[in-house]
């Protein structure tokens, strides 16, 4: 019986380093986050391996499944199974079992999908399979109700929940607010798409309602972080980095509201539709 598995990892993980600073050098231990190839399977078929921290893998993959489309709720995943691997290469499989109707339109969209932690879609067979028509976002008020100071307080509060950034440096941060910009939720991954998909996936987990709040990122916004938000309803999508133009585009096509460039002072708002 592999004693990893049902266990959680750290997140990161202790590296003997040598640091030069001038004329000095010193040998030291540093921290890195863990970065992990993790298999999600569907009805024993393997769709993707994308690379991960081992962290919250229940979550990541119930987000997986619904932002990618795969499911379109949490009902419609009968099971899941983690399973972590140690050895000279770690990694995890999530077994998930989906109901017959979603396991049947899987097979036929089925792509090769390479997941890098840099990239999305990596992988996609052909453009027609980007999907670039998000579902509308419906208007329920909450971009009404936000506070003034909503995006400042979240800028403000983010690295208090960012305790793998701190000791590595190196993680991303994905972060849902209330409508007064106060943090709920908080994730960290190696992957800015992973840190969103766990934290959509605890969100569906706990039947948050994704319409009254908004995503917090510590990254730049990619199209694929505002499509996931489209595809289940979350009104404003806030990054702390630069959005792209393709980003853009999906924003105002969905009625999602962007902003990015956020600090405590100032940020850009690039609007909706």
């Amino acid at each position: 019986m592999n004693p990893l598995e049902g266990a959680e990892q750290p997140g990161a993980v202790a590296q003997q380093v040598r640091r030069q600073r001038g004329d000095t050098s010193e040998a030291l231990t540093d921290q890195v986050g863990q970065e992990w190839p993790v298999a999600l399977v569907f009805n024993g078929i393997s769709h993707a391996v994308m690379m991960c921290t081992p962290r919250d893998l229940e979550a990541f993959a119930v987000g997986f499944s619904i932002s990618e489309g795969i499911v379109a709720r949490s009902s419609d995943i009968q099971d899941i199974e983690v399973e972590l691997h140690d050895g000279d290469l770690p990694h995890a499989e999530i077994q998930l079992t989906v109901v017959q109707q979603a396991f049947a339109a899987l097979k036929e969209r089925r792509r090769a999908l390479a997941g890098r932690t840099g990239c999305g879609v990596c992988g996609v067979e052909s453009i027609d399979l980007l999907d670039l028509q998000p579902e509308r976002v419906p208007d329920t008020g909450f971009l009404q109700r936000l506070a003034p100071d909503a995006i400042a307080r979240a800028a403000r509060d983010l690295p208090a929940h960012q305790a793998l950034t701190r000791l590595t440096g190196g993680l991303h941060a994905a972060a849902w607010c209330d409508a007064s910009g106060a943090i709920r939720y908080a994730f960290e991954d190696v992957g800015r798409h992973n840190a969103l998909d766990k934290l959509i996936g605890q969100l569906v987990l706990d039947r948050a309602d994704t319409q009254d709040g908004f995503v917090f990122l510590s990254s730049r916004a990619s199209y694929e972080l505002v499509r996931k938000a489209a595809r289940v309803g979350i009104p404003m999508v806030a990054t702390i980095s630069a959005p792209s133009s393709l980003a853009i585009t999906i924003a105002q096509r969905a009625g999602v509201r962007l902003v990015s460039f956020c600090r405590e002072t100032s940020y850009v708002d690039y609007g909706t539709v």
